[in-house]
């Protein structure tokens, strides 16, 4: 059947005609509420105490998730959700980087709420349809697929009428399918995910741009927490938003010169300081990869190790000049002048289902390079982009993929696996094949790909009730806190980092705080007291993007030529001004840059207490894995070897002299776990919480998230 047959020929299970609501202010003040079990389709206004107190995206998803489940509801439950958010500043074309949503669900990998942000064409295209939030809900009985038609005010469900499974093919088939010729391509944004969704407990969710100058559909990911499990699970196959066009002023702000006028600031900025600093709109996020290696930050061997003579071979420079295409818009919204999207065009795939075919990579990223790299021992660019590419279609992000690997490949290399157990797999530092055959194995559902599938905690748990593995070797090993895979940093020489990565709500993901270089490498944080403050004010700084819909990109990657000259340069003074700015342009409502901390603390909280009610959110599940704050193995201290036995005699009081290296490895971890454990007790009081880690009452209050439901859930904690 062809697409146009497939269209025609589409079995409707429901369609529901709307009045579309216009934007006013960022807002149209309604929620599209969709349950694929019973087809039920309905508009829900948002209650003003909602728009108050959660702003948007993931304060949306956070409250909508919170009224739609109880405690104990498991992510593969009818009533889980899926909640899809941008928030008042998205869908702006004038100020770069306006093009993020969240998703927000109870996650197959934490077994509590998990958030996601992503760019793309999806969550601007549903405010432009009429709807704030798109809260997803029930268990279809058969594939099926929504569209959103806000061009035509029309809400379809139907089933799947045979469709790819793959994302990079799924994604042309239904932009054929809605588009009404090429030029509309622009005017489709699709949710979608892959096979290894349906196989995993890691599938991520992809949303679809159309590059008008290549003319190809590209994707964007919503990576971590397993979300696209969720969305598998209830049979959703993918989510298409058709509107009109984007003409300028679609949010309809209140002042829309001020916006514009910072926008242009913003992109005076990136032309003219951009190649002098990070190279943004050649290299996009990879531009760190060397420089991660330089600084002994990039993940290699598990996290092991921090850097690797083979560093070179993935030097961002190579992207740069042999893969990334250059000289096109690689903004993944339309009006970034960071244009940071890269992409490699008419790559030959060598392996899988679709080897020989040319497509399209997007990416690779930072994370993707160090995750599916150097972390794996794999310093070859090619075997990069195409596990990239593989991990995108198939529906599994890159960043959980690389560090689940790593933990398999130090297992097999430690003699927790073997052939045997991996079905044949020579699953060793090094061995692309071995890793791109677990991917293919994973995505049809097989062998020790299944196994994979399941996370590092859950493996760690299988692998000691067969008694493979020393269960405290593996749990010092198993880069994982609260049931998400860290992301690809080295933080064993920052405590703030540390902090950063294990007290996050949701798992140790950088987009709360990333703070290697200011503690590390500039010291700009060396007491407890400033690594509180640090780890208080930049999470709910970048909470504050996920609230409004803005990418973090633009806040740091560039930065203005006086800005070291500030009182705060670490903050960005002026890019938080333009922040401000913007924020009170698009809403009409006084704003500081106070307030916008404030805004985020309350959702910040209410995250903190949505853990507590689901029955996590204390200092136990801060914890981190010991190998994210040190040396586990022999081999790890003795690479590092001067450096540590100067620590252990100028910070530790320990004279390593004529020690063994066992026991100058436990006079150091002693030290360090200590150690965070204070910063644990200086963050908590920073942040208004006891010592167990849980908000306090005068704190909730004086945030005004004293509600009755969360001083339910908090007043037992706190007797």
């Amino acid at each position: 059947m062809n697409i146009a047959e497939m269209k025609e020929q589409r079995k409707r299970l429901k369609e529901v005609n709307y009045t579309l609501t216009p934007l006013d202010k960022g807002y149209t003040d309604k929620i599209l509420y969709i349950n694929v079990g019973t087809n039920d389709v309905k508009e829900k206004d948002v209650p003003p105490v909602m728009k108050e107190k959660f702003i948007g995206g993931k304060g949306y998803g956070l409250r909508l998730l919170w009224d739609a489940t109880k405690p104990d509801t498991k992510w593969n439950d009818p009533e889980n959700e899926i909640i899809i958010s941008s928030g008042p500043v998205g869908g702006i074309t004038q100020y770069s980087g306006a093009g993020k949503s969240l998703l927000v669900s109870i996650s197959p990998q934490t077994d509590s709420v998990m958030d996601s942000n992503v760019g793309g064409f999806f969550g601007p295209f549903l405010k432009f349809s009429g709807f704030d939030a798109l809260e997803l809900q029930g268990k279809a009985e058969k594939d099926v697929v929504i569209l959103i038609d806000g061009k035509n005010q029309r809400i379809e469900i139907f089933e799947d009428p045979g469709l790819s499974v793959d994302t990079h093919l799924m994604a042309e088939e239904l932009t054929e399918m809605f588009a009404d010729d090429e030029k509309d391509a622009r005017n489709i944004g699709i949710v979608s995910t892959g096979a290894a969704a349906d196989h995993s407990l890691l599938g991520m969710v992809n949303f679809t741009f159309y590059d008008m100058k290549r003319k190809k559909i590209r994707l964007k990911q919503a990576g971590r927490g397993g979300i696209g499990t969720v969305m598998r699970d209830k049979k959703i196959r993918a989510i298409v938003a058709k509107i009109e066009g984007v003409t300028g002023n679609l949010n309809n702000v209140a002042d829309l010169e001020t916006i514009k006028e910072t926008g242009r600031s913003f992109q005076k900025e990136m032309r003219e300081l951009d190649d002098a600093q990070c190279q943004m709109r050649r290299k996009g996020t990879a531009n760190i990869l060397n420089v991660m290696n330089d600084y002994d930050l990039l993940p290699t061997h598990n996290f092991k190790f921090g850097s690797h003579d083979d560093g070179l071979k993935i030097h961002s420079d190579v992207f740069r000049d042999k893969y990334f295409t250059q000289n096109v818009p690689d903004g993944c919204w339309i009006g970034c002048a960071m244009s940071c999207a890269k992409g490699v065009d008419d790559f030959e795939l060598q392996t899988g289902p679709y080897k020989g075919q040319k497509v399209i990579v997007d990416g690779p990223e930072y994370e993707t390079g160090a995750g599916l790299g150097s972390n794996l021992g794999i310093f070859d660019p090619e075997a990069i982009i195409e596990q990239n590419f593989y991990c995108d279609t198939y529906g599994v992000c890159t960043i959980t993929w690389g560090t689940v690997v790593a933990f398999i490949m130090e297992c097999y290399e430690n003699g927790i696996l073997n052939k045997e157990r991996t079905g044949g797999l020579e699953l060793t530092f090094g061995n692309k094949d071995a890793a791109l055959e677990l991917m293919h194995q994973l995505a049809a559902g097989k062998g020790f790909g299944l196994v994979a599938g399941l996370g590092v905690r859950k493996m760690k748990e299988l692998f000691v009730e067969k008694g493979w593995g020393d269960a405290k070797f593996l749990n010092d090993i198993g880069m994982e806190n609260k049931g998400l895979e860290y992301s690809q940093y080295v933080s064993k020489e920052s405590l703030a980092q540390q902090g950063g990565y294990a007290m996050t709500n949701k798992g140790p993901q950088h987009d709360e705080a990333w703070l290697i270089f200011m503690d590390m490498v500039n010291n700009q944080i060396p007491s407890f007291e400033d690594k509180a403050e640090a780890l208080h004010y930049f999470p709910m700084f970048r909470t504050w993007f996920g609230l409004v819909g803005l990418c973090k990109l633009c806040w740091n990657d560039v930065v203005p030529p006086e800005n070291a000259l500030e009182e705060e340069p670490h903050k960005i003074p002026k890019h938080v001004a333009n922040y401000v700015a913007v924020y009170e342009a698009v809403t009409g409502k006084p704003f500081s840059k106070e307030e916008l901390i404030r805004q985020s603390e309350r959702v910040y909280n209410f995250q903190r207490v949505f853990n507590l009610r689901r029955g996590f959110g204390k200092r136990i599940h801060d914890a981190q894995p010991y190998r994210a704050a040190g040396p586990v193995t022999v081999e790890e201290y003795e690479s590092r070897a001067e450096r540590y036995d100067k620590q252990l005699k100028e910070d530790v009081g320990f004279d390593p002299t004529g020690k063994s290296t066992v026991e100058k490895m436990a006079a150091l971890r002693k030290y360090r776990e200590g150690r965070y454990e204070q910063l644990l007790d200086s963050v908590y009081q920073r942040r208004g919480w006891n010592k167990d880690g849980i908000p306090t009452l005068e704190h909730l209050k004086d945030l005004g998230m004293d509600l009755p439901e969360v001083l339910e859930v908090v007043k037992p904690h706190l007797n």
